[in-house]
C-alpha cells in the first residue's frame, strides 16, 4: 500500500509554529515558514497574532552575509536556522523570538530570532516584516493549511494504522508458526538423542564384547605359552624311553653267534666218530665259514651306525620289537634252510 501524498497545491513547503515574543510574552503569534528547496535558497515569514498580519522575505544572499558575519559555515548556520524557526517542541526553550515596530513607519516592524547559550544568547537573524492589508486571507489561509495538514495526519494515521494491523497479523502467523517450528525442533531433538543413545548403546556393547574377545585372546596366548615347556619335557621322556640299553646292545650283537654255536653243536651230533674225513669237502666248508664269518663281522659292524641313527631318530617300541622279531625269523630261515652239500657233507 502506497503512504498517501499530502495535499498541497501550492509548490512551496510551509510549517506553522506558536511562539511568544519577549516582548509581549503574553500574546501568541502564530509562526508560518515557506521555502522552496531548503532554508539556504531563501524563505518567507508570516507573522499573525488574528487581528493583523505581517509577512517578509529573506534572500540567499542575506543567509550568506549573516553567516560570514557570525564567522560560521553555512551549512552549519543554516541547520541553525532549521531548528529555529521549523520548531521542534523539545527545542522551543532553546531559542528566543523578539517582535517590535519600526518608530519610522507603523506598517513595518522587526522579527528576530536567537539561540540561547546558557546565560548568554546570540542572534542568529533578523528581518523586517510588512503588515499585510487584509489579514483575513492570511488567516484564511492558516486556518487551511491546518485541515490540510490535519487532513493528512488523518491519512497517514489511518494508513499506519492499516500497517499496524497487517503487521499484527503476520505477527501473529510468525508467532504461530515460529511456535510449531519450537515444537518440531523439540521433536527432532528428542528423536535424534533417542536415536544417538541407542547408536550410542551399540557402539558400547560392541567395544565390551571386542574387550572380551581381547581378553580371551589373551588368556589363551597365555596358557599356550605356559603349556610350551611341559610338552618339551615330554618330548625329551620320550626320546630317553625310546633309545636303547646297554643290556638290549648285547643281546642283539650276542644273538647271532648263539645261533651259529647251536647250528655247529647239531652238526656234531649229526657226525660219527667212524666218518673219514674228506679233504674236498672240509675245504668247501672252511671257506663257506669264513664267508659266513666275514658277513657276521660287517653286520656286527653296521650295528652301531644303527643305533647311533636310533639315538638321534628314535622309533616308537613296538616297531623295534617288530624289526627285532624280524630279524630273528630272518637268521632262523637261514638256519634252517640247509645247502645241498652241507647235506651231503654231513651224511
Amino acid at each position: 500500500m502506497e503512504e498517501p501524498q499530502q495535499k498541497d497545491n501550492r509548490s512551496m513547503e510551509k510549517k506553522i509554529s506558536r511562539i511568544c515574543p519577549l516582548s509581549d510574552p503574553k500574546t501568541t503569534y502564530f509562526l508560518q515558514v515557506a521555502w522552496t528547496t531548503d532554508l539556504g535558497s531563501g524563505f518567507t515569514l508570516t507573522l499573525c497574532n488574528g487581528k493583523s498580519a505581517w509577512s517578509g522575505t529573506v534572500s540567499e544572499d542575506e543567509i550568506s552575509k549573516e553567516a560570514s558575519d557570525m564567522e560560521m559555515e553555512r551549512e552549519k548556520y543554516i541547520g541553525e536556522l532549521q531548528k529555529a524557526l521549523i520548531l521542534d517542541a523539545e527545542l522551543t526553550s532553546k531559542y528566543n523570538f523578539d517582535f517590535s515596530e519600526d518608530k519610522e513607519s507603523s506598517d513595518i516592524c522587526h522579527f528576530s530570532y536567537e539561540k540561547n547559550l546558557k546565560n548568554v544568547s546570540f542572534k542568529l537573524g533578523s528581518v523586517k516584516l510588512k503588515k499585510i492589508s487584509d489579514p483575513v486571507e492570511v488567516i484564511k489561509e492558516l486556518i487551511g493549511y491546518c485541515l490540510d495538514y490535519t487532513a493528512d495526519l488523518h491519512a497517514k494515521n489511518e494508513y499506519l494504522q492499516k500497517e499496524n494491523k497487517r503487521l499484527l497479523n503476520n505477527w501473529d502467523e510468525m508467532h504461530e508458526i515460529l511456535d510449531k517450528s519450537v515444537q518440531v525442533k523439540e521433536e527432532l531433538e528428542q528423536e535424534l538423542y533417542s536415536k544417538f543413545v541407542l547408536v550410542l548403546n551399540e557402539k558400547k556393547s560392541k567395544i565390551r564384547s571386542l574387550q572380551e574377545k581381547l581378553k580371551e585372546a589373551h588368556e589363551t596366548a597365555k596358557q599356550t605359552r605356559d603349556s610350551q615347556p611341559s610338552v618339551s619335557n615330554t618330548i625329551i621322556n620320550t626320546e630317553d624311553y625310546n633309545v636303547s640299553t646297554d643290556e638290549e646292545k648285547e643281546s642283539q650283537s650276542v644273538y647271532i653267534p648263539t645261533d651259529h654255536a647251536a647250528s655247529s653243536r647239531s652238526h656234531s651230533l649229526l657226525s660219527t666218530p667212524d666218518d673219514v674225513p674228506d679233504v674236498a669237502p672240509n675245504r668247501k666248508r672252511r671257506q663257506r665259514q669264513q664267508k659266513k664269518t666275514v658277513t657276521e663281522s660287517k653286520v656286527t659292524k653296521k650295528q652301531p651306525v644303527t643305533q647311533k641313527q636310533e639315538r638321534l631318530n628314535p622309533a616308537p617300541l613296538p616297531k623295534t620289537s617288530k624289526s627285532l622279531s624280524s630279524g630273528r625269523m630272518s637268521l632262523e630261515t637261514l638256519e634252517n634252510t640247509a645247502d645241498p652239500e652241507d647235506l651231503f657233507d654231513d651224511m
